[in-house]
C-alpha cells in the first residue's frame, strides 16, 4: 500500500511495539494536578487553559515570531559563509510546504503544536526519486510514538483526511516522520509543554476573571446573609430567600429594600479591593510568561522597561525564548528533508525587527564607512535595492594605517631652534617682518 507515495507493508516478522501511552494521547488534553482531581472535575484541560489570554497571547506571540522570519535554503561555501541558494530538487518545498498553507502558515503550525502540546509531527511525502515535496504538520492527539524491543522507533498515525491518511490506523517508520519535541522531561521521544508548569496559575486567573465577573454582573454588589431576630421555619426561610432573589439581585441590583420584623441584610463576600483581585490577576500571568521565557511586558503585562532603543530587548527576547525554538527547527528541517551537505535551511533574524528610517540609515552608512560591507550589500540588506555599477567591492578610508606600519615610518628632521635673539611680541609689526625675513636667511630657511 502506498501513503503519500510510502510503500507500506505488513510482514509476520512486524516487531512488538511499544506505545508510550502513559505520556501520549490523552495525557496531553488532560493532566490531574493532584490524584483523584479529574474524578472531581478539577483536571487540566487545554480547551479551559487556552481561553487565559496570558497563555493564548504567550502561544500566539512567540508562533507568530518565528513563522513572520523568512525561512531560506543556504549552502556553505570553502569559506564556512552561509549563502542563500536556489535548488529545484529542495527549494519547492521550502516555499510551498504543501497544498493548502504558506511556509509562514507551516510554520506558525510547526510552534502552535510544539507550545501547547510539547510535540509536532510533521509527516512527508516523497516523489519517485524519493526527494521530499509536501510536508504536513500532524494532530499531535492523533500520533502516538512506538519503540519495538531492538530500539527502532515508529508512529502510529490515525486517520486525517487533510493530510491525506485514508485508513483509520497506519504505522509509519521514524524515518517519514519528523518528530520536533519540547524539552523531554520524562521519555525522549515525548516533549512537554510549558502548560505543564502555569495549567494551574492560568486556572486561577481563570477562577479569578469568573469570579470578578460574576462579582460584576450583580452590580459590584457582594450576596450577603438575611438574618431574622428569633427562630423561622424552613418555609418562611425559602420565602424569604425566593423573594430577595426575585427582587433585589442580578438585574434588579442596587433597588431599595424594605425589611421588617427585625430582619437585617449582612455582606458575607469580600469585595474586589480586599481580595486584591487585579495583582493576583497579574501574578498568574507573570507566572505564564516565566514558563514560556516570554518578557511580561510583551504580552501587555506591566509596563516595557524604560529603554529608548528597543534593540537591546528584542535581542534579550531573541536569546531567551526564540533562539532555541529556532535552531531546532533548522535542524529538524534539515534532517527531515534530507539535505546533503553544504545544503541547510535559515531563519533571517533580521525580520524580527524593522528599523526605523534614522537608525536604519546609520547603520547602512556605517557598514560601508567601516569596511564591512560593501554599498550594493547594504543596499539589499537595509533597504532591498538591487545593485548598482561599482558597488560590490568593500571601501576603507585611507588614513587608517596598521600600527605595524605606522612604528616604521621614518620620522621627518626636526627643524632648527629659534635663537634666543628673536624679536618679541610687543615690536612694531613691520620691524617684526623684517627681524624674522633676517633670520631666515641666516639660517638658510628661505632662498636670498
Amino acid at each position: 500500500m502506498r501513503v503519500l507515495g510510502l510503500t507500506i507493508t505488513r510482514t509476520k516478522s512486524l516487531p512488538t511495539l511499544s506505545p508510550l501511552s502513559s505520556r501520549g494521547g490523552w495525557w496531553s488534553i488532560v493532566r490531574e494536578p493532584f490524584a483523584g482531581a479529574w474524578q472531581s472535575n478539577q483536571e487540566i484541560r487545554l480547551d479551559n487553559v487556552m481561553t487565559y489570554s496570558a497563555v493564548f497571547a504567550c502561544a500566539t506571540l512567540i508562533a507568530a515570531d518565528i513563522g513572520k522570519l523568512c525561512l531560506r535554503l543556504v549552502a556553505e561555501d570553502a569559506n564556512g559563509i552561509w549563502t542563500e541558494v536556489e535548488s529545484p530538487s529542495f527549494s519547492p518545498v521550502l516555499r510551498k510546504p504543501n497544498r493548502y498553507q504558506t511556509i509562514h502558515k507551516f510554520i506558525e503550525q510547526w510552534m502552535v503544536s510544539k507550545l501547547i502540546h510539547g510535540n509536532t509531527y510533521v509527516l512527508k511525502q516523497r516523489d519517485l526519486r524519493g526527494v521530499v515535496t509536501n510536508l504536513y504538520v500532524l494532530d499531535p492527539t492523533r500520533v502516538t510514538p512506538l519503540v519495538s524491543p531492538d530500539g527502532s522507533i515508529f508512529y502510529d498515525l490515525r486517520r486525517d483526511d487533510l493530510s491525506g491518511l485514508p485508513k483509520d490506523q497506519v504505522t509509519v517508520p521514524a524515518r517519514e516522520i519528523i518528530h520536533d519535541t519540547m524539552v523531554a522531561l520524562y521519555h525522549p521521544l515525548m516533549g512537554v509543554s510549558p502548560i505543564y508548569a502555569c495549567g494551574i496559575a492560568a486556572l486561577q486567573g481563570l477562577a479569578i476573571q469568573s469570579n470578578s465577573q460574576k462579582f460584576f454582573t450583580t452590580g459590584s454588589n457582594p450576596g450577603g446573609v438575611l438574618t431574622a431576630p428569633g427562630a423561622i421555619s424552613d418555609e418562611t426561610a425559602l420565602r424569604l430567600k425566593t423573594y430577595w432573589d426575585q427582587n433585589y439581585s442580578g438585574d434588579n441590583v442596587g433597588k431599595v429594600a424594605v425589611l421588617g420584623d427585625g430582619l437585617k441584610f449582612e455582606k458575607m463576600a469580600v469585595n474586589a479591593v480586599d481580595a486584591e483581585l487585579i495583582a493576583q490577576l497579574k501574578w498568574t500571568g507573570e507566572t505564564v510568561c516565566t514558563c514560556f521565557h516570554v518578557p511580561a511586558y510583551m504580552v501587555g503585562i506591566g509596563p516595557p522597561p524604560p529603554y529608548a532603543n528597543i534593540e537591546p530587548l528584542v535581542q534579550q527576547y531573541y536569546s531567551q525564548c526564540l533562539q532555541s525554538l529556532i535552531v531546532n527547527c533548522e535542524t529538524a528541517l534539515d534532517e527531515g528533508c534530507e539535505l546533503p551537505k553544504p545544503y541547510g535551511t535559515e531563519f533571517d533574524i533580521d525580520d524580527l525587527i524593522w528599523m526605523d528610517t534614522a537608525t536604519k540609515t546609520k547603520a547602512a552608512g556605517d557598514a560601508v564607512l567601516h569596511g564591512n560591507l560593501s554599498p550594493n550589500e547594504s543596499r539589499k540588506k537595509y533597504y532591498g535595492l538591487g545593485p548598482v555599477a561599482g558597488g560590490d567591492t568593500p571601501y576603507m578610508q585611507e588614513q587608517q594605517w596598521p600600527l605595524r606600519l605606522l612604528s616604521q615610518r621614518e620620522l621627518p628632521a626636526r627643524a632648527p631652534t629659534a635663537p634666543a635673539d628673536m624679536p618679541t611680541p610687543d615690536m612694531d609689526e613691520q620691524a617684526e617682518v623684517e627681524a624674522l625675513r633676517m633670520k631666515a636667511l641666516e639660517y638658510g630657511w628661505v632662498a636670498a
